[in-house]
């Protein structure tokens, strides 16, 4: 099975909320950013975003904070593609806090923070959900791993 590659980053000052750990926004952004990488990964970096006027667009999210995460972690985010449609993709992303910016989370590391996300392939000039070029379905297709046990999880309701 082929995987697609880490994302990495380190937690900045200004990504510390009041509670003395990095705030909520942030973890959407570095998530954010492991789409990006997985865009690029799959065919839909900026170069085709330029020549074709398409992109993937994000429609739904859920985000799971499950441990806090100081100033100057390492995180690497691992990318999960579910599965793939005409139009749309199903993806994961895995948070890790590592002992260094290069290094592997551990066989029996925890994540962090997860999200499952659903997108959608949009011509932006049309304004609506085109279909992907087939080399793109096929590099997702290709990608696609059995899910996580969290994956599928609706929020839960307050009694």
């Amino acid at each position: 099975m082929t995987k697609l590659p880490l994302f990495r980053s380190t937690v900045r000052p200004e990504w510390i909320d009041y509670n003395g750990h990095m705030s909520e926004a942030y973890y959407s952004l570095v998530f954010g950013h492991a789409t990006d990488a997985m865009m690029a990964e799959t065919g839909l970096g900026p170069a085709y975003r330029e020549s074709t006027r398409c992109s993937l667009y994000t429609v739904e999210s859920h985000i799971r904070f499950l441990q806090d995460v100081p100033e100057a972690a390492h995180l690497a985010i691992r990318t999960r593609v579910l599965g793939v449609a005409a139009r749309k993709a199903h993806f994961t992303h895995e948070m890790y806090v590592v002992s260094a910016l290069g290094a592997e989370p551990p066989a029996d590391a925890l994540p962090v923070a997860t999200t499952e996300l659903l997108a959608v392939h949009v011509d932006q000039q049309a304004g609506r959900a085109a279909a992907f070029p087939d080399t793109v379905r096929h590099r997702f297709t290709e990608l696609t791993e059995p899910p996580p046990a969290w994956a599928g999880r609706s929020i839960a309701t307050v009694a």
